[in-house]
């Protein structure tokens, strides 16, 4: 990897890791139309780290306090019903579907999942939903109302990110609407939602695949990271305001056009499913 598919690779990381289009799918796509190889799980779960520090900053006050409210709910008595404490509980069992789900499909995720096909799915799918949640969600509950609750209902969303092309934010904000969040509200919790899975998703990677991040243009990944970092900031700033008084459906139309897209590419034979996946991505997918 060059210096400037790592800046590539890091705008197209911070731009899509906090919108509802899921960047694994454009970190599959674009490297396909390029004809450059898949970055690959391990590389990907990486610079989310950059991404992760951005809404660490962004979210800091909101974080800080739902931890301190976890902690002091551990006592029990009146600290245990503040809204802080509700918070942080709502974030610590959410989190727990995708690590279930991700050790379990593991293997699925790293190798036969991450076809161009399974990515176009995924992208309509979720996207569809992503409508209909706008159409019947009620949109009248705020991010105060949070529950321990919601947090299970929501984390069951997030682990559907799993599957590449699903997105994070997308599955999240979508069960978070069809749970009667309004938009803005169900796109923060969304983001806080997201930090103790992608941090425990880098770390993971950074020791399981420390052989093959070894062989990595190190400089490139650092500069991809930190180029992630800054996009990824940017993004959710703008994403937060933007659904204050928007909705979602420019997202859905994209996701639904994008994925078309990619069906069509791969109908007509001008990509195939593990096209720019790494050779033992390959071989992993064809032997199941």
């Amino acid at each position: 990897m060059d210096l400037i598919q790592a800046i590539v690779l890091g705008i197209i990381q911070g731009l899509t890791e906090w919108l509802p289009i899921s960047s694994t799918a454009h970190l599959r796509i674009i490297p396909a139309l390029l004809g450059w190889q898949d970055p690959g799980s391990a590389f990907t779960a990486v610079i989310q780290l950059g991404t992760l520090a951005a809404c660490l900053i962004y979210f800091r006050e909101d974080l800080g306090r739902a931890f301190s409210g976890w902690f002091k709910s551990l006592k029990g008595g009146e600290a245990a019903k503040t809204q802080d404490a509700k918070m942080g509980w709502a974030i610590f069992i959410g989190t727990i579907p995708i690590i279930i789900f991700g050790l379990l499909f593991k293997n699925n995720i790293t190798g036969n999942l991450r076809g161009l096909n399974i990515v176009a799915y995924a992208l309509i799918f979720v996207g569809l939903l992503m409508l209909v949640a706008e159409k019947i969600g009620s949109k009248k509950r705020t991010v105060e109302q949070i529950t321990p609750r919601d947090g299970l209902i929501i984390g069951l969303w997030q682990a559907v990110a799993l599957i590449p092309g699903s997105s994070r934010s997308g599955s999240t904000i979508t069960g978070g609407m069809f749970a009667g969040f309004d938009r803005a509200s169900a796109a923060r919790f969304s983001f806080l939602l997201s930090v103790p899975s992608v941090l425990a998703a880098g770390v993971k990677e950074l020791i399981s695949e420390r052989h093959e991040l070894s062989s990595l243009n190190m400089s490139s990944v650092i500069v991809c990271t930190l180029v992630s970092f800054v996009v990824g900031y940017a993004s959710i700033a703008f994403l937060v305001k933007f659904l204050q008084k928007n909705s979602t459906t420019g997202f859905v139309v994209y996701r639904i056009c994008l994925g078309v897209l990619l069906l069509f590419l791969l109908n007509s034979g001008q990509l195939k499913p593990d096209t720019g996946l790494a050779p033992a991505t390959t071989e992993a997918s064809q032997s199941k």
